[in-house]
């Protein structure tokens, strides 16, 4: 590789980490830009038009999304997420943008491993496709006590899913004791939803009690740090001192001393 296409390989890894920075803050709208932006200098780009795809689904404007994921598939047709995301999107229709950035995004940090406070649970008796379609890997979502039953709902208040009885009672007594807790989903697909359960507060009636007892550490598969996948184009991100790993696209190392400059301005001062 010549000095210059390790520089414009270092100039994509820092336009890349930004563009997901912003979609990890939920700033949908400078995502687009950021994304596009990459794909003036670099049209070839698979995972900024992945990037690109996810950023205009969240604002509600599906067709562009539809564009985006399209284009994907053209340069790798075999690329899972943009088969999945298309999917998807075949549920959610022409439906207008609701508010925009309604689903917030949990901070991946708050999926670190705490043994006995995290766990990951399989929802049962889901709500209809169309209605989990608008979710996505990260979107945080509520815990509900209906009865003898724990529910999930978005942020709107629809149902989503129960937890199932046996983990589901022991978080109520939990929950009606005093503990509070905070949830976000890990997966969803037309079959399947998982979301992640944190302990945030435990009350001191509850104590010396886990909201996830190692006994049952198979089942709920407590979440390490670097198990926790996102199941979009974002597929673990998780903060570490090097920057980002992104799986379901190529890995991006980015070194803390890089400081971002303007890509065109970098890329013409190359050339003269």
């Amino acid at each position: 590789m010549t000095f210059h296409e390790e520089r414009l390989a270092r100039l994509k890894r820092q336009r890349s980490k930004q563009a997901i920075d912003l979609a990890m803050q939920g700033r949908w709208r400078e995502a687009v830009a950021a994304n596009k932006g990459i794909l003036e200098n670099f049209p070839q780009d698979v995972d900024a038009y992945n990037r690109l795809g996810r950023a205009y689904m969240e604002l509600g404007d599906y067709a562009q999304a539809k564009e985006a994921y399209r284009q994907a598939l053209e340069l790798d047709p075999f690329n899972t997420i943009a088969k999945k995301n298309l999917q998807r999107l075949s549920y959610l229709g022409e439906a207008p943008a609701s508010a925009e950035g309604e689903a917030r995004k949990v901070e991946p940090q708050q999926f670190i491993e705490e043994i006995g406070k995290a766990g990951v649970v399989s929802l049962y008796h889901l709500a209809p496709t169309e209605v989990r379609a608008r979710l996505v890997a990260g979107d945080e979502v509520y815990l509900k006590v209906d009865g003898p039953r724990l529910v999930v709902e978005d942020s709107r208040g629809q149902y989503l899913g129960q937890v199932d009885p046996k983990h589901g009672q022991r978080l109520i007594k939990l929950i009606e004791g005093g503990n509070k807790y905070s949830a976000a989903v890990v997966s969803s697909t037309e079959d399947a939803m998982t979301v992640i359960i944190r302990e945030i507060y435990q009350h001191p009636s509850q104590a010396g009690r886990l909201s996830f007892p190692s006994k049952r550490a198979e089942e709920l598969r407590p979440v390490d740090e670097r198990m926790f996948r996102l199941e979009t184009e974002y597929e673990e991100i998780m903060p570490e001192d090097s920057g980002y790993t992104i799986i379901g696209g190529e890995e991006i190392e980015v070194l803390p001393e890089e400081e971002p400059s303007d890509l065109g301005d970098e890329i013409a001062s190359d050339e003269e």
